[in-house]
């Protein structure tokens, strides 16, 4: 079997090893470079605990009160876009307790093997270092710490275990430099992280070593079909004909995939990031600031803090503001972090309007499969979406429950 896959994030790199592992000839199309869309800057977190969908019940007054305001953790900027109208529509919708609860349960099934599934890719001989230091999510209020412990007890059934509720001084005992607005926190001890930047590498050096064909700064701009399947995709280097074809191109799947009339509604959800360089202070473990969205990270002699979300559209230029908001952010958590050398990043996440991903073969041609849409999850669920990719290529059904996410839903 020949195979082509668009997209050379840490999703569709991981779905061309798998591929590649179990016999298949494999390309990988990549319009820039391995990692360049959301993969490389984001904060690196496998947090299959908290795989929850977007739209979640009370979500809506809190958008509609941050979406027009720059330096809020969502921004949607204001233009003329039906698509977006559209998109939006259906994720309100979907902001209520019977579609969240729903996604929660169909995230956590699909989410309780990543952490297998990430030390199966180790053992394969991905060098991915791994960091076990658990999280800790802050809050300044004592009501989300409830909301976050809820979204938890509904995981149990799942084999994910207790999590701790802490106090302020508590929370303080961990990370000595939580601020005294801190009024609480939840501590996650199975949680992991990795420096996404990293893990790309390594895929990268991995899927050369087993022979993966990887086409960097090359573009797919369509498919050529015959009926029910896909013959060959279209790119600026040329066409490449297949017998199966993948699309992982993250925020910019939709636009590959109207070329052949499939509506997958995915927008670009950009991110942005700061890495401080030799920061005055480090944390011990992964960070979360609630009520401002923002993922802190520690690395080797750095710390990320990764956060927002704006809706803008892929080619809008990057808004300075953004950074500003998670800088100060951070300052209510955290003490003493600045005095390093800071760099920033901005990166599209590929959001689609239900929260879930779409992983599956679509309905109207046969060969050709998708696997995109992982909002902030593309990390946490790369090793497992690409298991269940090859399984549905190569013995036509996967192993794992992929109903909730079957790209048909869009219909």
């Amino acid at each position: 079997m020949r195979a082509v896959i668009v997209g050379a994030g840490v999703v569709g790199l991981a779905c061309a090893i798998e591929l590649r592992r179990r016999g298949a000839d494999v390309t990988l199309v990549e319009r820039s470079l391995p990692g360049a869309g959301a993969s490389s800057g984001n904060a690196g977190w496998i947090t299959p605990v908290f795989a929850t969908p977007l739209p979640a019940p009370g979500v809506v007054m809190t958008s509609l009160k941050w979406m027009l305001q720059p330096n809020s953790p969502l921004f949607i900027k204001p233009r003329i876009d039906f698509a977006l109208f559209r998109w939006l529509w259906s994720f309100w919708r979907h902001a209520n307790k019977m579609d969240f609860e729903r996604g929660v349960l169909a995230y956590a099934a699909f989410a309780s093997h990543a952490q297998a599934d990430f030390d199966g890719l180790v053992a394969q001989g991905v060098p991915v270092q791994i960091e076990a230091r658990g999280s800790l999510f802050l809050f300044t209020t004592p009501a989300g710490a409830e909301h976050l412990r809820h979204e938890v007890e509904l995981m149990r059934d799942f084999g994910y275990g207790p999590v701790e509720i802490l106090g302020p001084s508590e929370a303080r005992d961990l990370e000595p430099a939580v601020t005294a607005r801190v009024a609480g926190g939840i501590l996650v001890p199975q949680e992991r992280y990795l420096r996404p930047e990293s893990m790309v590498d390594a895929l990268v050096g991995k899927a050369r070593a087993l022979d993966v064909e990887l086409r960097t700064s090359t573009t797919a701009t369509g498919f050529r079909t015959a009926a029910d399947r896909v013959v060959e995709v279209n790119t600026t280097s040329g066409s490449i004909a297949a017998d199966e074809f993948v699309v992982a191109a993250g925020a910019w799947s939709q636009r590959l995939l109207a070329t052949v009339g499939l509506r997958v509604p995915i927008e670009a959800g950009r991110g942005y990031g700061v890495t401080i360089e030799a920061p005055a202070t480090n944390l011990r473990r992964a960070t979360y600031l609630a009520e401002s969205r923002i993922a802190c990270t520690p690395f080797h002699g750095s710390l990320r803090l990764a956060g927002t979300m704006e809706f803008s559209g892929l080619d809008a230029p990057l808004d300075p503001r953004r950074f500003d908001a998670i800088r100060r952010g951070a300052d209510q958590y955290l003490n003493g972090w600045r005095g390093g050398i800071e760099h920033e990043w901005a990166g599209p996440r590929p959001v689609t309007p239900d929260g879930l991903p779409v992983i599956g073969r679509t309905d109207r041609y046969q060969n050709l499969s998708i696997a995109s849409g992982h909002a902030m999850l593309g990390v946490t669920l790369a090793p497992s979406t690409a298991i269940a990719v090859a399984d549905l290529l190569c013995e036509g059904k996967s192993r794992y429950d992929l109903a909730a996410f079957r790209p048909s839903r869009f219909n």
